[in-house]
């Protein structure tokens, strides 16, 4: 059997932003590498991380960190994708953008059909698509390190997560799941994953591959 690619498309945590001291996780530790290990031979896990990374929008500092903008090269640059790992969001709840939920899963829906359509044009073939409603953010986040950059009530905003991106994957055929059902942020800074919620990811995750066709 050919190699079946999967490419994890995400922001810091998908990056592996370690909370404690700013840097990244090693491969063992981040829920990419530790995906490939649980899926095994067979299987090729592409990390697509980047710290601060939207949906569609572009932040007014660092407007090369849009999602959408990115999306295609990287498609083509892996192609032939078997399996799209989508989890993005977070970021689109600084108070910058003044999102709603709803808004912002209107920007996740439009990356599916950007990853539907063109690879469909680039490879013949549409990938499964698994979108993630992202981990919550912490109640604590206004006092911490970031607090600075995310709205007052993203906190509250991000438990509408699962509710909006439930009703996407239904219209797009994607796989759902929602992460805040096993990982929390970190104490540390109430917005990225510390090594055991990245390990129980990779285990979910691997579980819900392991029950679909790819």
């Amino acid at each position: 059997m050919a190699e079946k690619t999967v490419l994890c498309y995400g922001d810091s945590n998908t990056y592996g932003y370690n909370p404690l001291n700013g840097m990244r996780y090693a491969s063992d530790i981040r829920w990419t590498g530790r995906l490939g290990r649980l899926l095994g031979d067979g299987y090729r896990v592409i990390e697509e991380g980047c710290n601060g990374r939207t949906t569609v929008h572009d932040d007014p500092v660092d407007g090369w960190k849009n999602g959408l903008d990115y999306l295609r090269p990287c498609l083509n640059s892996h192609k032939p994708v078997d399996l799209v790992i989508l989890m993005l969001g977070s970021n689109d709840l600084k108070q910058t953008f003044q999102l709603s939920v709803r808004q912002i899963a209107e920007g996740v829906e439009t990356l599916v059909e950007v990853i539907r359509n063109f690879t469909q044009e680039k490879q013949g073939f549409q990938p499964q698509v698994i979108l993630v409603s992202p981990p919550r953010i912490g109640q604590d986040i206004a006092r911490l390190s970031f607090g600075f950059a995310f709205a007052a009530d993203a906190a509250e905003k991000s438990k509408q997560f699962p509710t909006y991106y439930r009703q996407v994957a239904e219209r797009q055929g994607c796989i759902f799941f929602d992460a805040a059902q096993f990982v929390r942020p970190s104490a540390a800074d109430s917005l990225h994953l510390m090594p055991q919620a990245h390990a129980v990811l990779a285990e979910k995750l691997s579980e819900v591959i392991g029950r679909i066709h790819v």
